[in-house]
């Protein structure tokens, strides 16, 4: 039974082998890779709750009810890229010691470092994507070659069924190429949109750090946040 389960498991990859040789077995295996690649980063975003925003929410609003301890343990808590960044501006807000310019190129370090993370072997996608449909293209001008020259060792006893039978064998390679760059195109758009939606998150939650609305939606309710205490009119 296992032996039967292994041929019928195998048999279309040796029927697209001895079809379409070494070129759709390059395809195959570019194949296997996008699979793992992308496998690998569907974890790492499960592992990060990029859709769990609630978290980073509430840390918000404990620092500006001028709770910094608690906002810092809930932000420490969280898997989320931009819990690591909206934790680095808060504590450099609340060091006196440390100018904002400073700050601001630490959270820009501790921010592109969280996107390499993120955007990690999406080029390995995007080769992937371009390259497979010149591979199939390439497998299909080799064919044609093969099946001409095939045609033209046939001389005057010319029969139609080489000639046919060599064009389907060669655009089987280009129906491969287009077989694997289609679906990896579509999954690096949707990976790399996710990406940018991330991007585009962190940057608003540092801008409201640094412009002061966490401050300001802190003195709104009545309670002076962390930052707005070390203003100078809140020194005493």
């Amino acid at each position: 039974m296992e032996s039967e389960s292994a041929q019928g498991l195998f048999g279309p990859l040796a029927w697209l082998y001895a079809n379409g040789g070494t070129v759709v077995a390059i395809l195959v295996a570019l194949s296997v890779v996008a699979l793992a690649v992308i496998l690998l980063k569907g974890w790492q975003f499960a592992r990060l709750r990029l859709g769990s925003t609630a978290p980073l929410a509430e840390a918000e609003r404990q620092w500006a009810g001028g709770r910094a301890g608690e906002a810092l343990e809930t932000l420490a808590g969280s898997p989320h890229p931009a819990a690591r960044v909206l934790e680095t501006a808060l504590r450099g807000q609340l060091r006196g010691d440390v100018d904002a310019a400073t700050v601001r190129e630490e959270v820009q370090r501790v921010a592109a470092a969280q996107l390499a993370g993120l955007r990690s072997h999406l080029k390995v996608l995007e080769v992937i994507g371009a390259l497979s449909p010149l591979l199939g293209l390439l497998g299909t001008v080799l064919g044609m070659i093969e099946a001409f020259q095939e045609l033209e060792a046939a001389g005057s006893q010319v029969d139609p069924s080489v000639l046919s039978g060599g064009i389907w064998e060669a655009l089987l390679t280009t129906a491969a190429g287009l077989a694997v760059a289609i679906p990896v195109v579509a999954v690096l758009s949707g990976l790399e949109r996710i990406v940018e939606r991330t991007a585009q998150f962190m940057e608003d939650r540092v801008t409201r750090v640094f412009t002061g609305a966490l401050a300001e939606s802190g003195d709104a309710a009545g309670t002076p946040s962390p930052a707005t205490q070390l203003r100078p009119d809140h020194a005493h």
